[in-house]
C-alpha cells in the first residue's frame, strides 16, 4: 500500500514559510501532480515526502506509517529530479542497476528489470555507454530508468522531463503514465507545466505561495476552479479576467455588459469576470453558443496563428480609441481562439459574443469563486425537456 498523507505539514526557513499547513491525501496507486508557479512550494512538498527536507511542523505518512523523521532510504520510494546525478565512472547499465545490486537482487532479475526499463525510456543499445557520452536528455532517461527498476511503493518525480526535446517529452509522458498504470505505484509528480499536469494526472494539486488552492481531477479544476488563481493558472491560453460590478440583472464591465440569472441579492458587489478564449465567438463564425451574450464590437489588435487554431487579441470598440489604455496591455484586451481558416485582418472591426454559460464569477475582494455560469441551468433543463415533449 503506497498511500501518502500530509497532515498540517509546514516548512519554514527563518521568516519565510515555504509550505503552510499542507493537508493532502494521496490514494494508493494514484497519479497526483503538484503544480504551480516557480517558488510556490511544490518541490519543497515533494522533498518533505521523500525525507530530503524535514518539516518544521506536521507529519508525513507513507503506507499508514509516520515517516516524518525517517531517512529517504527507509521510505521505500524512488526519486527522479530535473538535475539528475549519475555516477560518472559507471556505464548506463551499472547506473540503472545500482540500487538493485545494493539490495542483492539475483543477476537474472537485475538483467530483466534493466532491459525492461531501458526499452521503456528508449535506451536500447546504450547500456554500455558512460554518462559523458550521453546527451542531457539521455542522461535524464537513465535517471528515470533507475527509479523504474526499483518498483517502490511511491514514485517521486520533480520535473523529470524538463530537459527533453518536445517530441520525446510527449512520448515519455505517455510512457510514464502507462508504466504507472501497469505497476499501480503511487506517483507524486511535480511540474510547472499545467498542460503536463492536465494530461497525466488522476488529480492535480495546485499550490500558490505555499498554500494548497485546489486538489481535484483536472477537468474539475478547469471547469470549476475554486478561485481566480486556479482559473487563470489552469488552461492555455490563460483565461480572460475583467473587473465588474453586479447591478440588477446585469454585470457592468468597463466596455460591455453581461446579462445574468443569478438573482439580485449581490447587487453592488464588485466581481472579477472570467471567460476562457475558446468560449468567446465571432458573430460571423459558424459556431454559435446556446446562451450568447449581447454582441459588442471589437477591433482586432494582434493575430497569432499556431497551427490548429489562431489566437486573436481583440480590443473592445469603446477602448480602441484610447491609445493609452490599449498600449497599457491587458486591461481592455480580450483573447479569442478562432478557426485558422477564419478570414480576419488586424485593425478590422468584428462583432463578438461570450457564452454566458461558461462565464466564471469571482469575488473582487478575495478571488473566491461565486459562480461558474450566468445561466439558470434548472430553467434551461426544463425548457429542453418541454421542447422534447413537443417534438415527441
Amino acid at each position: 500500500m503506497g498511500h501518502v498523507n500530509l497532515n498540517d505539514t509546514t516548512k519554514r526557513y527563518d521568516s519565510v514559510v515555504a509550505v503552510d499547513e499542507m493537508n493532502l491525501e494521496i490514494e494508493d496507486g494514484e497519479f497526483l501532480c503538484l503544480v504551480g508557479p516557480s517558488g510556490c512550494g511544490k518541490s519543497t512538498t515533494l522533498e518533505m515526502i521523500s525525507g530530503l527536507t524535514l518539516p518544521s511542523d506536521g507529519t508525513v505518512e507513507i503506507a499508514g506509517e509516520d515517516v516524518t523523521n525517517e531517512p529517504p532510504k527507509d521510505r521505500n520510494i524512488s526519486m527522479v529530479f530535473q538535475n539528475i546525478a549519475l555516477f560518472p565512472h559507471m556505464d548506463v547499465y551499472e547506473n540503472i542497476s545500482f540500487g538493485l545490486r545494493l539490495r542483492n537482487f539475483e543477476q537474472d532479475e537485475i538483467d530483466r528489470r534493466v532491459e525492461k526499463a531501458a526499452k521503456t525510456v528508449q535506451l536500447q543499445g546504450m547500456l554500455d555507454r558512460s554518462p559523458s557520452e550521453l546527451s542531457g536528455g539521455q542522461q535524464q532517461r537513465v535517471g528515470i530508468a533507475r527509479a523504474i527498476v526499483r518498483e517502490p511503493e511511491v514514485f517521486l518525480m520533480d520535473e523529470p522531463l524538463a530537459n527533453l526535446d518536445a517530441k520525446l517529452r510527449v512520448h515519455m509522458r505517455t510512457a510514464i503514465q502507462r508504466l504507472q498504470k501497469n505497476l499501480g505505484i503511487t506517483t507524486v509528480y511535480v511540474t510547472h507545466d499545467q498542460e503536463e499536469a492536465m494530461t497525466m494526472a488522476d488529480r492535480i494539486a495546485i499550490i500558490n505561495k505555499g498554500n494548497l488552492q485546489q486538489c481535484a481531477p483536472p477537468l474539475e479544476c478547469y471547469n470549476q476552479p475554486v478561485n481566480e488563481f486556479v482559473a487563470s493558472f489552469i488552461g492555455s491560453p490563460s483565461m480572460n479576467i475583467f473587473d465588474g460590478a453586479m447591478s440588477g440583472e446585469t454585470i457592468d464591465l468597463e466596455h460591455f455588459q453581461l446579462r445574468h440569472e443569478l438573482g439580485t441579492e449581490r447587487d453592488g458587489t464588485d466581481v472579477r469576470v472570467g471567460i476562457r478564449p475558446e468560449d468567446v465567438y465571432l458573430v460571423s463564425s459558424p459556431d454559435d453558443p446556446a446562451t450568447p451574450s449581447d454582441p459588442f464590437e471589437a477591433v482586432v489588435d494582434v493575430l497569432e496563428p499556431v497551427g490548429d487554431q489562431t489566437y486573436a487579441y481583440l480590443v473592445p470598440q469603446t477602448a480602441a480609441s484610447d491609445e493609452t489604455e490599449v498600449m497599457g496591455g491587458d486591461a481592455a484586451e480580450l483573447l479569442v481562439t478562432i478557426d485558422p481558416d477564419t478570414v480576419i485582418e488586424e485593425d478590422e472591426t468584428v462583432e463578438v459574443v461570450l457564452d454566458r454559460d461558461k462565464v466564471h464569477l469571482f469575488k473582487g475582494s478575495t478571488g473566491d469563486a461565486i459562480a461558474h455560469s450566468l445561466v439558470d441551468r434548472v430553467s434551461m433543463e426544463a425548457e429542453a425537456g418541454s421542447s422534447e415533449e413537443i417534438q415527441g
